[in-house]
């Protein structure tokens, strides 16, 4: 299965007081999945939707494929192993060697618990350093934050958001989408 690489390291923020994009407002779950089926097939690729609970389908919907970050927290896993038991034999076997009663020098065993905790310790950095890299974040700013609108994204409307960076995006075009699609507002959002 070949996974999807998104680096957004670099937001392409637009000049400033140019239009960003579009911001849709929806009434209801069913309106807003209905929507991000259509812009889906409309063939755009720089969307969202935006909404104050987890909607079950919206993936789908919306065609995103599987993350990459679940490969980032097994490769933490399997670094965090490798250190704990590398770390623990080197030091009893190389470092420190005391012989006692004729005990081997490294005991797997005795080395289990650290072991795990650093298995946990870095798949957890390793989930947290994917999800900071595949977000594009720190972000402190986004144009969409400048819309009255979107608070309610938060409490009680979903929204889908339409970037001009997208080869498809047609304002007028995009508008009357989103509005067929059953949008009860349509607004520019600039940067």
């Amino acid at each position: 299965m070949k996974l999807p690489l998104r680096l957004p390291l670099v937001p392409d923020l637009p000049e400033p007081g140019s239009v960003w994009g579009l911001l849709a407002e929806f009434d209801d779950v069913d309106t807003v999945l209905a929507a991000a089926e259509k812009v889906r097939n409309a063939g755009f690729e720089r969307w969202d939707v935006h909404s104050p609970i987890p909607i079950h389908g919206l993936d789908e919907a919306m065609g995103i494929r599987p993350t990459w970050i679940p490969v980032g927290v097994l490769a933490g896993g399997v670094v965090g192993a490798a250190a704990g038991l590398g770390l623990q034999w080197a030091t009893n076997a190389f470092d420190y060697p005391f012989l006692i009663s004729g005990k081997p020098f490294f005991g797997l065993p005795v080395a289990i618990p650290v072991t795990f905790e650093l298995t946990i310790l870095l798949a957890a950095l390793g989930a947290v350093g994917g999800l900071f890299v595949a977000c594009g974040w720190p972000q402190l700013h986004h144009p969409l934050f400048s819309s009255e609108r979107f608070a309610r994204a938060s409490s009680d409307r979903y929204f889908i958001s339409i970037e001009a960076a997208d080869p498809r995006f047609d304002p007028t075009k995009t508008a009357w989408l989103l509005e067929d699609a059953g949008a009860t507002q349509v607004e520019e959002v600039r940067a």
